[in-house]
């Protein structure tokens, strides 16, 4: 018997399906097993429904859930035609109708000595549904993408990893971006008193950094994250 590739046994169209999925994810800079989080899967979810056809078809919702992250009509990368109701149809146009550009920025937030600013002038931009935002929590955000560089925020940030800044948060404590002189930084902020703060980062290796308060300028809080795997 002739051994047989695990997609070979599926029609051309599905197969092209699921390199159009590959594709447009490669493109915008995401990661198949990124994807599968955002779905509520297992890492390896993507990489098999890709490249060996298991499942077959993706279920609805994270057929949808996918298409609306990577700003595409659930058709281009669907394996079967989806049928639904006019009714439901409407509402969904309704629902998710628009999308939101989240400018890229050529900075890089340092985690670890601190990233010198470039001019804040956008170079590329991700673009998310209105829905996909709402149910993150991040409706009516002032969204900036800008890069992490360095180790010390790992591992809860790693060098490479996009992050979201919402520049309407800039109270209270929690990760944020801040700026030191010319130098920008990604830490956790914590309170130390009236006055004072101190800047923690995540990785051990790196001491805190006490601050006057004034002596910093919060750019924002950091309220999304994505990156390779």
């Amino acid at each position: 018997m002739d051994f047989v590739e695990p997609l070979d046994r599926y029609e051309p169209e599905e197969r092209y399906a699921r390199a159009r999925l590959r594709e447009i994810i490669r493109e915008k800079g995401h990661s198949l097993s990124a994807l599968a989080r955002l779905i509520g899967r297992n890492p390896a979810y993507l990489h098999q429904y890709v490249g060996r056809g298991s499942p077959r078809h993706l279920d609805e919702p994270d057929l949808m859930k996918i298409a609306e992250f990577l700003g595409v009509d659930h058709e281009v990368i669907a394996t079967r035609e989806i049928v639904r109701p006019r009714s439901s149809r409407m509402q969904d146009s309704g629902d998710t109708e628009g999308f939101v550009q989240v400018p890229r920025l050529p900075l890089e937030a340092s985690a670890g000595p601190g990233a010198f600013s470039a001019e804040e002038i956008s170079y590329d931009s991700f673009q998310f549904s209105r829905r996909w935002l709402r149910e993150m929590g991040l409706e009516g955000a002032d969204l900036t993408a800008i890069r992490v560089e360095g180790d010390s925020m790992e591992p809860l940030l790693r060098s490479g990893d996009e992050i979201f800044v919402d520049r309407n948060k800039r109270g209270g404590e929690g990760v944020f971006v801040v700026r030191i002189g010319d130098a920008l930084h990604v830490k956790q902020v914590q309170s130390r008193g009236p006055g004072d703060i101190a800047l923690i980062s995540a990785n051990d290796a790196y001491a805190p950094i006490e601050l006057a308060r004034d002596e910093i300028e919060v750019i924002g809080r950091v309220v999304w994250k994505g990156g390779r795997l």
